[in-house]
């Protein structure tokens, strides 16, 4: 009997702002690699989350951010770096939720895929837990109208439905390959990238339809002597009425994220954590290169 060979690859999780990918991604590994907010756009760059059975597989799933149509440079940001994921990846997974129309930010996704005929294409259809089974057949039936992808399945995070029967899909599809992150490693992203998007993730949840989208997080010091992890950060907004909005009446919001950031990073590193927070304003960053740059994105991708 020949000896079962090694499965590992790139699996690229694309679809329009809010839609699950994020979600998926945590729930498929098993880990919070990526953060998840009831917010479109959440995600800003690509974030490599891995799934690992030593001598088995090897998992990158590349969380991208959602399609959307582009109104500054952090937004051409991000369309760029979802777009540069279906270049150098093995199977792209296209996620739509069941309870929402196909929009022109899907169908915009969809001329993409055509240019990607050499790679594996599944349409993953979320929240399927939300519809009755009748509803479900006549979503799917709107799809196939519009595309033919290698495999459809209907999935639910909330409820693990068909997560199993999607991961062995991309098994059966995987190339037989070596592994390309070491066996215990989760995430391709630093620290500090963990760090920051943990404190944006709170803000995100803390916060109206005003702040969220005009927030930046930047780690300005970062010291683990293996017992202790010290972490200065600072938060950056667009205008002074958003830095009042973050702070809060007497401080409260602000300390507020800082508790429930402190707490979390407590559970995830087993260390005592110290942790301070300042915001300041930082006029239009979003539509300027060179303050996205600042910001830690990718001005290359951009």
């Amino acid at each position: 009997m020949s000896e079962k060979k090694f499965k590992s690859g790139f699996v690229s999780v694309i679809g329009r702002p809010n839609v699950g990918k994020s979600s998926l991604i945590n729930e498929l590994i098993g880990h919070k690699v990526s953060i998840v907010t009831n917010k479109p756009q959440t995600t800003r760059n690509n974030i490599r989350g891995i799934l690992n059975v030593p001598g088995e597989y090897q998992i990158v799933f590349v969380d991208t951010p959602g399609f959307h149509t582009a109104k500054d440079g952090i937004d051409k940001l991000m369309n760029s770096s979802a777009f540069q994921s279906l270049k150098d990846t093995d199977i792209i997974l296209f996620l739509a939720p069941v309870d929402e129309k196909i929009g022109k930010n899907d169908l915009y996704i969809l001329e993409q895929l055509k240019k990607q005929t050499n790679i594996p294409q599944f349409l993953v259809l979320t929240k399927a837990d939300l519809l009755p089974k009748e509803a479900l057949i006549q979503k799917v039936t709107e799809w196939k109208k519009l595309f033919n992808p290698d495999e459809t399945i209907l999935i639910s995070s909330t409820t693990r439905k068909n997560i199993d029967t999607l991961l062995e899909l991309i098994l059966r599809d995987l190339p037989n390959d070596f592994a390309f992150f070491a066996p215990d490693q989760i995430t391709d992203q630093p620290n500090r990238f963990y760090i920051k998007e943990l404190i944006r993730e709170q803000v995100l949840l803390k916060t109206g339809q005003e702040v969220p989208h005009s927030v930046a997080v930047l780690v300005d010091e970062l010291e683990d002597d293996g017992e202790l992890m010290q972490i200065r950060a600072t938060i950056f907004v667009e205008r002074d009425s958003q830095k009042g909005i973050l702070i809060g009446k007497n401080g409260k919001k602000i300390q507020d994220i800082k508790y429930k950031v402190k707490k979390e990073l407590v559970t995830i590193y087993q260390k005592e954590v110290e942790l301070q927070l300042r915001v300041k304003v930082e006029r239009d960053w979003k539509k300027s290169a060179s303050l996205i740059k600042k910001m830690g994105y990718d001005k290359n991708k951009y």
